[in-house]
Formats: C-alpha cells, sequence, structure tokens
C-alpha cells in the first residue's frame, strides 16, 4: 500500500471552508478511483492564526496514483476552488510504502 501525503495551509474563515470543502467534496471524490484505500485528513491551528492540513491517501500501489494523479504522480493535485483557499501548499506531494497499519 502507498501513503500519499501532502500539505496546504489557510487562514481564518478561510481555513474552515478549505475544510469543509475537502472534507464534504474532494475527499469523498476519491472513491471512483480504482485501488483507491481510503484517506485521513488533519488540521493543526497555530497561534498566528494559520492553520496546516495535512492529507493522507492510501492506495493499493503506485498505478492507483498515477490514475488518480497522472503519469507525474507527485505532482499536487488541488482542485481551483481549494486553491482559492490556500495561502501556500506543497507543489508535490510524498509518496511512501506504508510498512505497518492499524486501526482500533
Amino acid at each position: 500500500m502507498i501513503a500519499r501525503i501532502w500539505h496546504g495551509w489557510s487562514r481564518g474563515e478561510r481555513a474552515d471552508a478549505y475544510e469543509r470543502l475537502v472534507s464534504e467534496e474532494v475527499l469523498p471524490s476519491i472513491h471512483r478511483i480504482d485501488g483507491f484505500v481510503g484517506y485521513e485528513l488533519f488540521r493543526a491551528d497555530s497561534d498566528d492564526g494559520e492553520s496546516e492540513f495535512v492529507t493522507v491517501t492510501y492506495f493499493e500501489s503506485l498505478d492507483a496514483v498515477r490514475a488518480f494523479a497522472g503519469e507525474d504522480y507527485e505532482l499536487a493535485v488541488v482542485p481551483a476552488e481549494a486553491r482559492a483557499l490556500l495561502t501556500r501548499f506543497d507543489e508535490r506531494s510524498r509518496h511512501y510504502e506504508v510498512l505497518a497499519k492499524t486501526s482500533r
């Protein structure tokens, strides 16, 4: 299994709007990709008003990642409506082979 990890940052009310957009529309739409396994969305708010988001998506293989992201599979997939709510974001995603994963 492959974990695809990406970071984005937003501020104030835009951070709340970004969280809603990603959790209600963007991430659920990935279920259509063959080989998609699941996702996790994390948020950390800082004292200066900036919110960092970390998205981890799981795929069965790099071929499944390519089906989602294209041949240049490290390139970030950030829809225009999400870009409008972010102050900055990783241009490229990192990919890791999942060696162990548990849930309870």
